[in-house]
């Protein structure tokens, strides 16, 4: 727990708007020639024992593709205040997307950093769908640097959300413009991101308070650094106590368990 004491780490409530479960049980795809080592359910929990963890957000990575049961047995046992992200083909049935609502999966992530623009074909017509349908939004794992070749039609999104900050800082003020809009950013994979970081913080959070979603990223595979708990000092440092705890806990909250926080 570097630069933390214990009673700074027992005032700092975590949703953890993005972590990945790798269960060895379930089968693995090679992406790009990689396959992720295990970090179960269990992994995770040891890793975040120190911090007051209320929920989070289970995201499913390329190297998954479309397989369900994985996600389906992680929410069962890390428990309702959990939600699932997952990948879909686009001519999943109505009634496959309400089951997997019911199971707890509230987002669909589309993988343009790993599967290329392509798999942005049907984006706009899927977003509608799922939100009508179930509530939820889209997931974009994307570079900044290819946000405004598709900024028109994300503006016309009912409910997306972008990972790791963006990643570059080519094209951060198109991600600016965005939040604007109403798009939601994750303040995840600090190991990853090509940008200033203190500064990309502020200005979302002055665009939008409500807007940043803390996620440890966990187990930041392939990133070039994994999660430090330092991160959650500089969001600390960086932001204050007030807006501090909307990054942590409220506005993930609100986003993905459609609670009001009283």
């Amino acid at each position: 727990m570097d630069n933390f004491s214990e009673s700074e780490v027992d005032l700092i409530r975590i949703f953890d708007a993005h972590v990945h479960i790798i269960d060895p049980c379930f089968p693995l795809i090679e992406n790009q020639g990689y396959i992720p080592d295990p970090f179960t359910w269990e992994d995770y929990y040891t890793r975040m024992k120190h911090w007051d963890l209320a929920g989070g957000a289970v995201v499913s990575g390329s190297f998954q593709g479309y397989d369900q049961q994985y996600l389906k047995k992680s929410l069962q046992i890390l428990g309702d205040r959990f939600v699932g992200v997952t990948q879909l083909p686009v001519n999943t049935t109505d009634e496959e997307i309400l089951s997997l609502n019911e199971a707890g999966i509230k987002a669909v992530r589309f993988n343009v950093k790993r599967g290329g623009p392509g798999v942005l074909a049907h984006l706009e017509t899927f977003a509608h769908r799922i939100y009508d349908l179930a509530g939820w939004h889209v997931d974009l794992y994307i570079e900044s640097k290819n946000l405004p070749e598709i900024e028109c039609t994300l503006k016309t999104l009912p409910a997306v959300t972008i990972d790791h900050l963006g990643l570059t800082e080519s094209g951060f003020d198109t991600l600016l413009n965005l939040v604007t809009h109403g798009v939601k950013v994750k303040a995840t994979g600090f190991g990853r991101v090509n940008m200033d970081l203190a500064r990309a913080l502020q200005a979302i959070v002055h665009v939008n308070p409500d807007a940043l979603m803390f996620g440890t990223d966990l187990p930041s595979t392939r990133a070039p650094r994994p999660f430090r708990d330092t991160d959650i000092k500089l969001i600390q440092e960086t932001l204050g106590e007030e807006l501090a705890e909307k990054v942590f806990y409220s506005n993930a909250v609100e986003w993905y368990l459609k609670k009001e926080l009283k």
